[in-house]
């Protein structure tokens, strides 16, 4: 097997980061939203949702993009990701929870969990998630 270097994808995830890194200390809530509208429709509508229950269940998070991903921060540093799934053309999106995420449950516990929609029971599921990773 050969390595062929960085793919397209991850090149561009790469370069997006370092964009990202000079825009610290602004409000990037525009910048996620711009994002979030670019995304297929059926991303879109994960991700315009999730936002929405970010925002309401966890308002100390700031809206920041990670990776050109909608993220959302606490002093700086990424609790959360959505992930759509056209990102790197996987059958279904991803909520993402990083180590400053205060999921913990004993010595294992999930902390990516995919999305295909987000009727009643997900979004309680998802809320649910994103206060206890904050609390």
């Amino acid at each position: 097997m050969t390595y062929d270097g960085f793919t397209t994808a991850e090149r561009d995830a790469m370069k997006q980061r370092a964009r990202e890194l000079k825009s610290r200390g602004k409000d990037l809530e525009p910048e996620v939203l711009a994002k979030i509208s670019e995304m297929t429709e059926s991303d879109r509508a994960l991700a315009t949702r999730l936002h929405a229950l970010i925002k309401e269940n966890a308002p100390e998070l700031a809206p920041k993009l990670w990776y050109g991903m909608p993220s959302y921060a606490r002093n700086g540093k990424v609790v959360c990701f959505f992930q759509p799934a056209t990102k790197f053309k996987t059958r279904y999106a991803i909520l993402g929870f990083s180590d400053e995420a205060r999921l913990d449950d004993g010595t294992v516990w999930p902390t990516y969990f995919a999305l295909t929609t987000l009727d009643g029971e997900a979004e309680t599921k998802v809320a649910a998630l994103v206060k206890q990773a904050v609390s």
